[in-house]
């Protein structure tokens, strides 16, 4: 599936470009960088606190054992970019897009991801936790058993979406519609279950 971004809207165009470069193990606290087209570039294991990153792409582009805290990756597009055992804390990724991208033990606490476009995205190991994904386009992910704890899904696209042996406790799931979601062995609480239980039009008593 193509992600794209939501009604149509366009990726912002990028001004300069750094391409191959190798960055391994780079600290890339306090660097601001906007329409920055970044192409086979090579971030493994680097790390940052408050880095700024405004409508970049990143294509190719490897953040595998990375770990960046109250990082912004603001209005982004990611190409092809792999995310194995990243990890990513406080960070905002508001408006920000996925495209064949791999998240294999990706790990998310805590920031802003509203808006991002994550559409067919296997994130079956990965694990997010206290993060906001309000609006986020999850249209046919890939989440069987993946970690998504307290999460505001509020307003969210989830149709085709597999949550199946999920953990969803604690995550707001008023935009879910168990009709047009796989949702076999999730784990959710009480109040997750009254909630699917009054969209299937069943009325819960406590008595």
């Amino acid at each position: 599936m193509t992600a794209e971004r939501k009604y149509g809207v366009p990726a912002p165009e990028t001004h300069t470009t750094i391409r191959s470069e190798d960055w391994d193990s780079e600290d890339l606290s306090g660097q601001s960088h906007e329409r920055v087209a970044f192409i086979d570039v090579d971030m493994t294991e680097t790390s940052s606190r408050g880095a700024l990153f405004h409508e970049c792409t990143f294509t190719g582009v490897r953040f595998n054992a990375a770990v960046h805290s109250d990082a912004a990756f603001t209005n982004c597009t990611f190409k092809r970019c792999t995310f194995f055992d990243a990890t990513f804390t406080g960070c905002k990724f508001v408006g920000s897009v996925f495209d064949a991208c791999t998240f294999d033990l990706l790990k998310v606490a805590g920031g802003d991801w509203s808006f991002v476009g994550l559409p067919g995205a296997d994130l079956h190991s990965a694990s997010f936790r206290d993060v906001r994904m309000r609006e986020a386009d999850l249209t046919g992910a890939r989440c069987a058993g993946a970690t998504l704890r307290e999460i505001d899904l509020s307003g969210a696209w989830l149709h085709s979406a597999d949550l199946s042996r999920a953990d969803l406790r604690g995550s707001d799931l008023s935009a879910l519609d168990p009709f047009v979601v796989k949702l076999k062995d999730a784990v959710i609480d009480i109040r997750q279950a009254v909630t699917i239980a009054t969209v299937l039009g069943l009325e819960v008593r406590s008595d």
